[in-house]
């Protein structure tokens, strides 16, 4: 267990501490549960949720007390239901075997109008205000606004300054859908595709690279709810050092990328998605007249007014479980510890062109 470390006139509690470390350090890496909560604000819409559906959650005076160093997740939420997609993460999140502690983190550039303000102000905290500070982890959603260039999106600006700053504030990022198109853009130049039209439904994905520790428990095929209007070329990022893809699809193309320079993964597509997510999408394109199709392989015998059946929950679990794992097993106790990464990717960077002259 990760435990603050002692004072310094403490040394038989340094060594107790490191020791019960490597303990959980060891079941982890062998499988073993160890039921542990993940710390979010007690008001959080999320909380009452999640308890219902048994994830441990710990309150924030409990926390408080606990002689544990929690792991420190940064999530900057990007996508327009905000609750949602909290919900969602932490979610997979907490059904790690670890404690976490969950900070929602917003752009100062641009106001959502789609989440009360009321919410934002309870519960997010701009990124000016926690830039100082140190973490784990970073996790940057998508966001609705993919079928602009990168440039024109009002948050641009803001958004690489902290892709700039996790690379020597965390110790990883794991990037979804637009947000992995955004982070592979700004770090290697890597272009978005549109698409003829926009592809939704759930798709059978491959392992690429099986001996991945983030793949660890995969079946060799697996299904991934997808829902975007454009796609990232294999050749794009197989042209750029250090990029490695680990899963893709034949219809829907590639979904996972992991980036070991700058210890990043980008998910293209919506493992963490509830059963309801794609239909919920689907019903808000149709109100608002778009031209779209039923989302693929979702509703039974494609009939949108028909329940749908999750296939991907537990894929979605280890993904991120397997993840957590890995930032655990590396991450230094002390943050402070943590790295510039930019020194180790820039090599990589120049060579894919990065910069953009």
């Amino acid at each position: 267990m990760l435990q603050r470390p002692a004072p310094a006139d403490g040394g038989a509690r340094v060594v107790c501490g490191l020791n019960q470390r490597a303990l959980v350090r060891d079941r982890v890496a062998r499988g073993t549960r160890i039921p542990m909560p993940i710390k979010i604000p007690d008001n959080l819409p999320a909380r009452r949720t999640l308890e219902e559906e048994g994830v441990l959650v710990i309150r924030e005076h409990d926390a408080i007390r606990q002689d544990i160093r929690p792991l420190r997740i940064a999530l900057l939420n990007l996508m327009p239901e905000k609750i949602k997609t909290e919900t969602q993460l932490a979610r997979v999140i907490g059904a790690t075997p670890l404690q976490v502690e969950m900070t929602l983190i917003k752009t100062s550039s641009y106001t959502p109008g789609n989440t009360s303000a009321e919410h934002m102000l309870a519960f997010y905290q701009p990124w000016q205000d926690v830039a100082d500070q140190k973490f784990d982890a970073l996790i940057v959603t998508g966001a609705p606004v993919e079928e602009m260039p990168f440039e024109e999106v009002d948050y641009w600006q803001e958004l690489t300054g902290i892709f700039d700053w996790a690379l020597t504030n965390t110790f990883s990022s794991f990037h979804i859908c637009w947000g992995g198109q955004a982070a592979l853009y700004h770090h290697y130049g890597v272009p978005k595709q549109a698409l003829p039209r926009k592809l939704s439904g759930v798709f059978p994905h491959d392992v690429v690279t099986p001996n991945s520790a983030l793949l660890r428990g995969f079946s060799d095929r697996f299904p991934v709810p997808v829902s975007r209007y454009t796609g990232t070329r294999r050749a794009d990022i197989e042209a750029r050092p250090g990029l490695e893809i680990l899963a893709e699809s034949k219809a829907a193309g590639v979904c996972l990328v992991e980036d070991r320079n700058l210890r990043q993964v980008h998910m293209f597509n919506h493992l963490e998605y509830d059963t309801a997510s794609l239909g919920d999408e689907y019903g808000r394109d149709v109100g608002a007249g778009r031209d779209i199709h039923t989302p693929e392989n979702y509703f039974p015998d494609d009939d949108p007014t028909a329940a749908p059946v999750n296939s991907w929950r537990v894929h979605g679990h280890m993904l991120f479980g397997n993840w957590i794992n890995d930032v655990y097993q590396h991450s230094p106790f002390d943050l402070d510890d943590i790295r510039d990464q930019s020194a180790t990717g820039g090599e990589a960077r120049e060579k894919a062109g990065a910069g953009r002259r």
